[in-house]
């Protein structure tokens, strides 16, 4: 859902309201709030799927009913205390008004993407929040059924997934929309990708995904599969030794991301990249190039690195 300035702007620009003053969890609230005797929405909201400008979590909501709808009932689970759901603020803002009430049944906690690994999420999870231990810990529960390997070859990371699919099984190449340094590796985020065709044609047609030629973005591939993915890490998203630093390419350089938002949209969209494969998934990590200042190897080996120290096993 849109936040209060995303939605202010779309209904200026587009529909000539320019004193527009509501969020789009507030102004569809306000809707149901017309009826004279009761109503009643059910809000299924993931974690961690803000990808886009503008986009707002489950704490949108709640800020929505907080402070415009102080007599509405609200359902919700107390174990909204993760990153991904801005690390319990949600909960706090719920615990200080009145009609709150805490049901744990209302939090779909397992993961039903990957049939042969339920945990592969929660992986993603630790492996994104720099919990090393945890994240070799979730790993080491699954690893023997949905293998997941890292490498600094592109032509063995194809080879692997081309191996590993069976029959009509679907994979594809992915890749952040903020990769813009995958170019030497014919990795092109810029080049327009048809999902339909991308996700639907058979492996005679090179814009499908089994041709491993089109890398598609989070934007294109959120909520939905393939039963084996490549993703493609770039220099965008770094592991720092603590934590992971963000980055816009910009012109001719690599710039920092300093909004908290924008920050957060990039990490999503490697979540979202990270959990698109049902059965497996190979992890290209460029060597980078000390000749060239914008593929310097040091944005790349240290997030190469921690993928390994979590446990994912090298492909060579």
């Amino acid at each position: 859902a849109w936040n209060l300035h995303q939605t202010a702007s779309f209904m200026r620009r587009k529909k000539n309201h320019p004193e527009f003053s509501q969020s789009e969890p507030e102004f569809l609230i306000s809707y149901m709030n017309r009826h004279a005797d009761w109503a009643l929405i059910v809000c299924l909201v993931g974690g961690g799927q803000e990808i886009n400008t503008g986009e707002a979590g489950i704490d949108a909501w709640l800020e929505a009913v907080n402070s415009s709808f102080p007599h509405w009932h609200v359902y919700i689970s107390s174990r909204l205390t993760d990153s991904e759901y801005a690390s319990g603020k949600a909960l706090e803002a719920g615990r200080q008004r009145q009609n709150t009430f805490f049901d744990n049944s209302l939090h779909l906690a397992v993961s039903m993407r990957s049939f042969r690994a339920e945990n592969v999420s929660t992986f993603v999870k630790t492996l994104l929040d720099c919990e090393k231990q945890q994240a070799r810990e979730v790993f080491a529960r699954f690893a023997d059924r949905y293998p997941i390997v890292v490498t600094r070859d592109l032509g063995h990371a194809k080879q692997w997934i081309r191996d590993h699919a069976r029959g009509t099984e679907r994979f594809g190449m992915v890749a952040s929309s903020k990769a813009q340094r995958l170019k030497p590796y014919a990795i092109d985020i810029r080049v327009a990708v048809d999902p339909v065709h991308w996700f639907l044609n058979g492996k005679e047609d090179t814009r499908s995904s089994y041709y491993l030629e089109d890398a598609a973005t989070e934007f294109q591939v959120q909520g939905l599969e393939l039963d084996w993915a490549c993703v493609t890490w770039d220099g965008d998203m770094r592991f720092t030794g603590s934590g992971w630093s963000f980055h816009d390419f910009r012109g001719d350089r690599w710039c920092n991301i300093k909004n908290t938002d924008n920050q957060r949209y990039l990490l999503n969209a490697y979540r979202v990249l990270l959990t698109r494969a049902r059965q497996g998934m190979v992890i290209f990590v460029p060597t980078g190039d000390s000749s060239d200042l914008t593929r310097s190897p040091e944005y790349y080996d240290s997030t190469f690195r921690f993928l390994t120290e979590v446990g994912i096993p090298v492909l060579s």
